[in-house]
């Protein structure tokens, strides 16, 4: 999958096919989930992001070392998560025999991630930077 690069602001979707269960236990064969316009998946890569302009860069100054005119916006979805977006939006894809989805971020409309790995993420940057604070004095 390294060999697949997804571009800009676009997101490679593993979408969940199949029979779905309802909340009050029905199973829903795979044409009846195919009309609505809401579809799921699991996302498996994200592009870099949105294409901003680098604030820091100037061709004027002659001295600085070259840096690129252009930085990316990080998106908001991340591989692992689960995302729910418009069906209408996704471009069927198929690589090494499996099929995938590519829809602009935009067309995500909520995401469903891991409680943990997201606070670990928010903790470990906390708790690192008041080691750094301890370590100083």
């Amino acid at each position: 999958m390294s060999e697949l690069i997804v571009i800009g602001d676009r997101v490679l979707i593993q979408p969940q096919d199949g029979e779905q269960k309802t909340k009050s236990g029905l199973l829903l064969p795979a044409g009846a989930a195919e009309q609505e316009n809401v579809r799921s998946g699991r996302v498996v890569k994200t592009g870099p992001g949105y294409l901003t302009q680098n604030p820091e860069y100037s061709e004027s100054d002659s001295w600085r070392p070259s840096d690129t005119p252009v930085r990316y916006l990080p998106l908001q979805a991340e591989p692992g998560d689960y995302a729910y977006f418009v069906r209408s939006e996704a471009i069927e894809l198929k690589y090494d025999d499996t099929d995938y989805l590519i829809i602009p971020h935009s067309a995500i409309l909520a995401i469903v991630r891991d409680d943990a790995t997201s606070e670990e993420k928010s903790d470990t940057t906390l708790e690192d930077i008041e080691d750094l604070w301890e370590d100083e004095e």
